[in-house]
């Protein structure tokens, strides 16, 4: 990521980069401690009687903490800075991905995720929220994309990963191997990072002029006051980004939840194919992450066009999703299918750079909060979208359907989702910051 040159004979130091290496750290292991939980599904089923329904209870539990709690840790780092809050965040989500290996019903599993989604909930906003203060905005679009290339790597990873090790320690001491690289992350960001790039020891002069500079233009983004609810309900650009992200979430967590079993039911694929193919698609959207952070800058930088810069690929990308989805239901072949759920993966996760770029810019002072309220509203997707689809497949095998019949028409009800994304992208305008809107 090239930035202007500040203007000292001393060479600007490079603990922005650092910054950016703990934040692409935290989130592969965030999404790691996430997605894991998908490839144990069958195993805990199994030894704890728990139906697909119930399952998608779990699943749902997860994603319910985690839009309750996206305004409050997201207001927690606008207030008191990120450093102590994510310290905080990283500590509580690994003990409970460490207790969930120690669930011994569906009451326990259902608090235990819920508690885990409460702390997995503050990373992304505070994530936003360091990456404004220590990046220009010319740069921001990339910078983001690398942190959710890094998310989802590590969501790629967790299948094959998880698998290897249930195969091994079982899914009990699977859970707690994950939630100990949670434990270490924090320790080492708390005695390294500082909320104020001024304040850390590592940044020289020209290093703290170049990051002022590149933030010259985003004004105070100290957030004074009361957020202005007013202006925030009103803002088409809340609304529309949240019913994105909606869209986003609805299908990513459908891949998450029930992508590895549906392999296995309707598919008729071993446990340890499962793994490999799910990695396949959660790694096409990996590969989403990078190439949509890069590419909305260079839309945005090369046009001019503040609009369409940060909007266009993710119209592309929801198309891409619907098609991918649709194609993977009607192919016989299994692996022709898997690539094509590849696609739909990767045409979600070229969305996501470019609606954290949009989600910031929009956001103004308060980009903790908003940016939270804007993915909470998008994570209700998250909720609704895996206990559907656990309540459809057994719908579906109570009306007499097994195999692809189960599965498959659940599956194909996301081409809708990923349509309406469509739409909803068309007519986001991220030119309009909250704040400026007219009362």
């Amino acid at each position: 990521m090239s930035e202007a040159p500040a203007t000292s004979l001393e060479a600007p130091t490079r603990v922005r980069y650092g910054v950016l290496a703990f934040l692409a750290a935290m989130t592969f292991v965030l999404y790691l401690d996430r997605v894991c939980i998908g490839q144990a599904a069958p195993r805990i089923q199994e030894e704890l009687g728990i139906s697909d329904t119930q399952m998608g209870w779990v699943h749902s539990a997860f994603s319910l903490s985690y839009v309750l709690f996206e305004i409050p840790t997201g207001r927690w780092g606008d207030r008191f800075g990120s450093r102590g809050v994510l310290a905080r965040i990283v500590v509580w989500w690994s003990i409970f991905t460490i207790l969930t290996g120690f669930a011994g019903g569906l009451m326990t599993l259902l608090l235990v995720r819920f508690l885990f989604g409460a702390g997995e909930a503050g990373a992304l906003p505070n994530s936003a929220r360091v990456l404004r203060v220590w990046f220009s905005s010319a740069n921001r679009g990339r910078a983001q994309g690398i942190i959710t290339t890094a998310m989802m790597l590590g969501g790629t990873a967790a299948p094959v990963v998880s698998q290897l090790l249930i195969g091994h320690l079982g899914w009990r001491h699977t859970f707690m191997a994950f939630g100990v690289l949670g434990l270490v992350w924090a320790i080492a960001f708390y005695a390294w990072f500082r909320d104020d790039p001024a304040e850390h020891p590592g940044v020289n002069e020209a290093e703290r002029r170049l990051i002022a500079e590149g933030n010259a233009g985003d004004g105070d983004l100290t957030a004074r006051g009361a957020i202005p609810w007013g202006l925030v309900f009103r803002s088409a650009n809340i609304w529309l980004l949240g019913g994105a992200m909606f869209t986003m979430a609805a299908i990513y967590n459908l891949l998450v939840a029930w992508y590895p079993k549906y392999l296995q039911t309707a598919r008729g694929v071993s446990a340890d194919q499962s793994g490999w193919m799910a990695s396949l698609a959660l790694g096409a959207g990996a590969v989403g992450c990078l190439s949509g952070g890069w590419l909305t800058d260079w839309l945005t930088n090369k046009t001019g066009n503040r609009r369409w810069g940060r909007t266009l690929q993710s119209v592309i990308g929801a198309a891409m999703a619907a098609v991918g989805i649709g194609a993977a239901m009607f192919v016989e072949s299994t692996t022709i299918s898997a690539l094509c759920i590849a696609l739909a993966c990767l045409g979600v996760q070229i969305q996501l750079p470019a609606w954290w770029a949009c989600a910031t810019e929009v956001s103004g002072r308060h980009v903790g909060a908003l940016f939270g309220l804007m993915n909470m509203i998008g994570n209700v997707g998250g909720i609704v979208s895996p206990s559907f689809l656990g309540w459809f497949v057994d719908a579906m095998k109570a009306a007499g359907h097994s195999g692809r019949a189960q599965w498959d028409p659940g599956f194909l009800i996301y081409v809708g989702v990923a349509l309406v994304g469509m739409v909803f992208w068309l007519l986001i305008d991220p030119r309009k910051p909250v704040e400026a809107e007219p009362v």
